[in-house]
């Protein structure tokens, strides 16, 4: 391997490190947090869909937050799905509503 790609992956390795420690991210360090490019993450503060905070001109995001919000679109397995299912069958069957 090249020296100059060993370089440039430690810097990256550098960047991520000093980003993890960070409690307020810009953009970039965003889109290394969560996958994201820089043009889902701009449409999704457009339309109040990720929380964030904008100061001249650019925007901000906390990582706890952040955190939470890719946290809250929790989807579910089968199992629970499953359970969710029996459970909303015992209580109609019940004449309870879920």
């Amino acid at each position: 391997m090249e020296i100059s790609k060993i370089n440039e992956q430690l810097e990256e390795l550098k960047t991520l490190l000093l980003a993890n420690k960070k409690e307020v991210l810009n953009i970039d360090e965003l889109c290394q947090l969560t996958g994201l490019t820089k043009s889902t993450i701009y449409k999704k503060t457009h339309k109040g869909q990720i929380p964030h905070y904008k100061k001249a001109k650019h925007l901000f995001f906390d990582r706890a937050e952040i955190i939470d919000w890719l946290k809250s679109e929790r989807g579910f397995n089968t199992d629970e799905i499953n359970q969710k299912a029996a459970t909303s069958v015992t209580l109609r069957q019940r004449g309870q509503h879920v």
